[in-house]
């Protein structure tokens, strides 16, 4: 029973007190057509570290925000960049626990397609596993939803590269350019301004590492980046993605003091 409140004792907010009611189970709706868990999942995918992808003309970017690690940790264990199959690559945001289960049987299904059709999976097959595999942990009782958002990137057959993501609803979408994880709609409102057709390699590299510099703090030490053409993927040292950094770092620094000097010009005009 409902303990009785005291004279000018407030009862919880009617909306808050529904929310209550319904935020407890993973298959019941609330009255306004939410599965709040599921909003909740995609919470703890906004707390994750920050992932950026980006697709050229023949190459696909992954570029990760990485966090700081204890100082006698292994810095080798922690991966947000990983590879599900030769020509997939798979980067998350949210909890890492979650995402290795997912990896697992990602992999195995990778695996399981070259076993029964004898041939390589695609981008697209594999983002509709994750996305099916998401959303059955939406509707069944006993379990939650994943905890995170999923980048993929690879090729199809015919060399187009393909840039799919997944979200804990269960829903998987094609991009040419996207984010997840903290500070995402920073990231992707940077992308929406500066994506253009036709990127290439470095073009599509620098793009992905300016995307982060918009939110990380401590430069190339807070980024690592995957590159994906046709045939190969790779990561890059962290002398190269320090030698991008600084590049894009010169030219904003160029850019600040070209702006300067023709505010300063644009003055000494009016006062003549």
């Amino acid at each position: 029973a409902t303990p009785a409140l005291l004279d000018g004792q407030r009862g919880p907010h009617p909306r808050a007190a529904m929310s209550a009611r319904y935020d407890r189970s993973i298959t019941v709706f609330s009255p306004d057509g939410q599965l709040l868990q599921v909003q909740y999942a995609a919470e703890a995918v906004k707390k994750g570290a920050a992932v950026v992808g980006v697709r050229g003309a023949d190459v696909v970017v992954l570029a990760v925000e990485r966090r700081t690690t204890a100082k006698l940790q292994d810095d080798r264990t922690l991966r947000k960049i990983v590879k599900l199959d030769d020509h997939i690559s798979l980067a998350f945001a949210g909890l890492t626990a979650d995402a290795r289960v997912l990896v697992n049987m990602a992999r195995v299904e990778c695996q399981s397609h070259r076993l029964t059709v004898e041939d390589a999976p695609t981008v697209e097959r594999i983002a509709r596993y994750i996305a099916q595999t998401q959303q059955r942990y939406t509707q069944r009782g006993g379990v939650r939803p994943f905890g995170i958002s999923t980048l993929l990137s690879g090729f199809t057959v015919e060399g187009e590269p393909q840039l799919w993501q997944t979200d804990p609803s269960g829903t998987h979408t094609a991009w040419k350019a996207s984010s997840v994880g903290r500070q995402s709609k920073t990231m992707r409102e940077f992308l929406e301004k500066n994506w253009e057709a036709g990127l290439d390699r470095a073009g599509a590299i620098k793009l992905a590492c300016r995307s982060l510099m918009e939110i990380v703090e401590n430069g190339a030490k807070s980024i690592e980046v995957n590159v994906a053409t046709k045939g190969e993927t790779v990561t890059l040292s962290a002398e190269e993605v320090e030698e991008v950094v600084k590049g894009i770092e010169a030219e904003v620094e160029a850019a600040g003091g070209t702006a300067a000097r023709g505010g300063g010009g644009g003055g000494a005009d009016g006062e003549d």
